[in-house]
C-alpha cells in the first residue's frame, strides 16, 4: 500500500535550464495538493546541469519552509555525483529506489 501522503515527481531525460521552470511549476502544484513527503525518482534524468540541480535545491527550501519532507531515489551516476561533489548528498535524503523509500517509510 502506497502512502497517500506522498507525491511521486519523475522527470525524465535532462534535468536543465530548459524543464526547470517546469519542474519548478511541479513543485508549486504539490504544495498545493497537501502532500507531507515528495519523492523525487530520477530514474528517467539521464542528465542534470546546474539549473536542474538549483530547481531540486530550490524545491528543498520552498518545501521545508512549508514542512514538507523532500526525498530523492534513484540517482544515476552523473547525477549521485553532482551531490556528492557539493556536500548536498548530505543534506538530502537519497534511497536507491522508491521500493527502499516505501519499505523504510511504511
Amino acid at each position: 500500500m502506497k502512502n497517500s501522503s506522498v507525491k511521486v515527481l519523475q522527470p525524465s531525460g535532462s534535468l536543465d535550464a530548459s524543464k526547470s521552470q517546469e519542474f519548478r511549476d511541479k513543485i508549486t502544484e504539490i504544495l498545493e495538493s497537501g502532500a507531507k513527503t515528495v519523492l523525487i525518482d530520477f530514474q528517467n534524468v539521464t542528465f542534470m546541469d546546474s539549473s536542474g540541480f538549483g530547481a531540486v535545491v530550490l524545491a528543498l527550501k520552498i518545501l521545508r519552509a512549508a514542512d514538507i519532507k523532500l526525498v530523492l531515489c534513484s540517482l544515476n551516476e552523473q547525477v549521485r555525483l553532482l551531490f556528492e561533489l557539493t556536500d548536498m548528498d548530505k543534506v538530502f535524503e537519497i534511497f536507491p529506489n522508491q521500493d527502499e523509500f516505501h519499505k523504510l517509510t511504511n
